[in-house]
């Protein structure tokens, strides 16, 4: 059984989708420490003058606060931008806006306090919406454990029952396959190789990578996904 896992991200880019689409079952680390400017909170999105970065304030109490217990300043009207910035700016003429666009406004229409269930309904959106039907579960749902780094992401797996975890390239400098090989789990490495595809507003100009999955969605459809597919290559460790 592969496992893979990753903290929750705001508005996941493909590497996140690809990985949780390539194992048995992926857990959500929410009660890690919450990385400030980092990808947990903002993404980027394309439109016709390049990227544009969409980040969700948050409130700031300490620097050891866990994911799960980051709260979001809704002092400021963000939704609003971002709901703006989305519609209007960057996808209200993509080829799918018509059959996404509800599903995407609507998220900026409900009222938010912690930032890991606004991140969990933008990754709901995306993966429901490429037909990726793979279980999740919170690491906060599976107990306490002692370990950090390899050990810990050792002791989730075991815990799930896993035979192999699927890694992304950029944990090779601290994940340590040996630490697994106690656990009776093989580690692989991701090697995730981003797809091109016509992005709408931007005919005639380079190719914007690493942008939100929502940009391969509004572009290309459930289809996309078979991109994402196509482009695979795993490595064992």
């Amino acid at each position: 059984m592969r496992v893979a896992m990753h903290q929750p991200h705001y508005l996941p880019w493909l590497g996140l989708v690809d990985k949780i689409d390539r194992c048995d079952l992926f857990i959500v680390l929410d009660d890690v420490q919450f990385e400030r400017k980092g990808w947990q909170h903002r993404n980027y999105v394309a439109s016709k003058n390049g990227p544009v970065l969409l980040t969700v304030p948050v409130i700031q109490r300490s620097r050891n606060e866990r994911i799960i217990d980051k709260s979001i300043n809704n002092e400021t009207p963000w939704q609003e931008k971002h709901q703006r910035t989305l519609a209007s700016h960057c996808y209200r003429n993509s080829p799918f806006w018509s059959e996404f666009g509800e599903g995407v406004t609507d998220v900026y229409n409900r009222e938010w306090e912690r930032l890991v269930d606004l991140s969990t309904a933008t990754t709901d959106l995306v993966l429901n919406a490429f037909g990726v039907t793979t279980p999740m579960v919170r690491s906060s749902e599976l107990g306490e454990f002692p370990g950090q780094k390899s050990e810990l992401l050792a002791q989730l797996s075991a815990k799930v029952g896993a035979t192999t975890m699927l890694s992304g390239e950029g944990a090779r400098g601290y994940v340590d396959p040996e630490v697994f090989a106690r656990y009776g789990i093989t580690v692989e490495w991701q090697t995730f190789r981003h797809p091109e595809y016509p992005q709408h507003n931007r005919r005639g100009q380079e190719f914007l990578p690493r942008m939100a999955a929502l940009d391969l969605l509004l572009n290309a459809g459930p289809e996309g996904m078979d991109l994402v597919r196509a482009a695979r290559s795993t490595e064992a460790a």
